[in-house]
């Protein structure tokens, strides 16, 4: 989690650190005095939340695309994002939780329609754009707090925690997918220079639930429930491995009336988690298979400027932050671009439909209340 919030907790004890020196200084003066008790600490010694507003021209959602007049293929919508997140630290932890709401365009519609413009029945149909909601929250427990040591801290290593989360999203597209996994591990965490940190965190994923209405029995016939269909649209899949990074730093080499910026990113790597469909038996070779693949998830780079620094003063630093961000997911959901007839590639031609891979720049405004 965040190490600039990290940093905050870590002044706050410090200074509790000269109230004992400063009892021992009045102690050896001629004055008797009683000493005062020293206030105990918050439980939460960092709390900070804040609410975003983005927009991103070329997202994707993976097999929605349609065909442009000149024959090309259009696999990307622009999403207007809705966000709050949440960041706090205890005594020995921190949490994280976050929530969007990503409004799509109209070439990634919502239920009833199934492709832009086409509605179950295979009729015209002018659907609105589809809304989904995402959260996911993320739990480290730090070694050297639970142990009261330092032992964790060496050189740039900062501290190993046990980190656990849990993600969960819906949508109310035709496909109605309702994702709902786990995930447990370690977190290490280092420091970089201009209050910078860098965290790693090797983790078991599993995806013990998600819903694919097209591979519900009796929407193509009634089908054998387990081979060639699911009885209800409920997938489960297998646990995986996952890899979770994040870095934040302050550009605090710029000169002193400019040091208004910082930079942050992420990435993120899924390990295959099973047949897409969680029906092996529908599952062909080479373009035609379902199988899932690793999934490539990251903002490789933000660029930040403290709006409210810059113009109001230090004391509101990141108060209101304008950023500019760069996003690429590959494998979208851990859907192979390569294959997955019919969603990241033209079953009959085996043509990419170019939604299955997510790469845009986007921007926004986050404001800390």
């Amino acid at each position: 989690m965040s190490r600039l919030r990290r940093t905050l907790a870590a002044a706050a004890l410090s200074l509790s650190t000269l109230i004992p020196a400063g009892f021992a200084s009045a102690a050896d003066l001629p004055v008797k005095a009683k000493a005062k008790p020293v206030a105990d600490l918050p439980f939460f010694l960092v709390i900070d939340d804040r609410v975003s507003y983005s927009w991103m021209p070329k997202g994707t959602d993976p097999g929605l695309w349609s065909v442009r007049p000149n024959g090309s293929i259009d696999g990307t919508t622009a999403k207007s994002v809705y966000s709050f997140t949440h960041f706090d630290l205890w005594a020995y932890g921190t949490n994280f939780f976050t929530i969007s709401m990503f409004k799509s365009g109209h070439n990634d519609p919502a239920n009833p329609c199934t492709a832009p413009g086409v509605n179950i029945f295979g009729t015209p149909s002018d659907c609105a754009g589809a809304t989904e909601i995402y959260g996911l929250f993320r739990s480290t427990f730090g070694f050297n707090e639970i142990f009261n040591t330092h032992a964790f801290t060496m050189g740039p290593l900062h501290n190993v925690s046990f980190e656990v989360g849990m993600d969960a999203n819906t949508e109310n597209n035709f496909l109605a997918p309702a994702k709902r996994d786990v995930v447990a591990g370690l977190q290490f965490a280092f420091d970089l220079p201009y209050k910078g940190y860098f965290n790693v965190a090797p983790l078991v994923y599993w995806e013990f639930l998600n819903h694919n209405a097209f591979t519900q029995c009796g929407l193509f016939g009634p089908g054998i429930a387990g081979l060639t269909c699911n009885s209800d649209g409920n997938v489960q899949y297998n646990a995986t491995w996952a890899v979770e990074t994040n870095y934040y730093m302050d550009l605090g080499f710029l000169p002193e009336n400019m040091q208004f910026w910082s930079i942050s990113g992420r990435a993120a790597w899924y390990g295959p988690k099973g047949d897409s469909n969680n029906l092996p038996f529908l599952s062909g070779p080479g373009r035609f298979s379902t199988a899932s693949k690793t999934e490539f998830n990251s903002e490789p780079i933000r660029l930040t400027f403290d709006a409210s620094k810059a113009f109001i003063g230090p004391k509101y630093s990141h108060f209101v932050d304008l950023w500019v961000a760069y996003r690429y997911w590959q494998n979208k959901f851990g859907l192979d671009h390569n294959a997955m007839p019919g969603v990241c590639t033209v079953a009959a031609t085996g043509q990419s439909t170019n939604s299955c891979t997510e790469s845009t720049v986007y921007g926004g405004v986050t404001v800390k209340f």
